[in-house]
């Protein structure tokens, strides 16, 4: 049986946060960008209802907090961000989190760098 699937996202969540693998990172911060995108059943019925959907605003909440603390690596922040939507989540079917690192201090002439992980039921 065919079966709609919803899709809820965050798109570039912007955060300043000290994450880095060097100490001086972790002293000065970085600009980062998240993004999470949710997937699960869509019911039919009242579809203006918060009720029958995902409130984008918990992802930003969940996001927040775990993109503050002082952390080495960008995979700790997604895997928390992703277990977290999972525990909270409990019917979706997938759950993808993108963290992106504006100017990443590696010498190299590039604008960012980025870390995903992805959940499938």
């Amino acid at each position: 049986m065919a079966s709609i699937l919803q899709t809820v996202s965050l798109k570039e969540a912007r955060f300043f946060a000290p994450i880095g693998y060097y100490e001086e990172e972790q002293i000065v911060g970085n600009e980062f960008y998240v993004s999470i995108d949710v997937c699960f059943a869509f019911h039919a019925g009242e579809t203006d209802d918060l009720g029958n959907t995902l409130n984008y605003e918990e992802l930003y909440r969940i996001a927040a907090k775990i993109m503050a603390p002082r952390r080495r690596l960008l995979e700790s922040a997604a895997a928390e961000i992703l277990e977290e939507i999972r525990q909270s989540v409990g019917y979706a079917e997938m759950i993808e989190v993108v963290i992106r690192k504006s100017n990443p201090p590696f010498g190299g002439d590039l604008s960012s760098s980025q870390v995903s992980l992805r959940y499938n039921r």
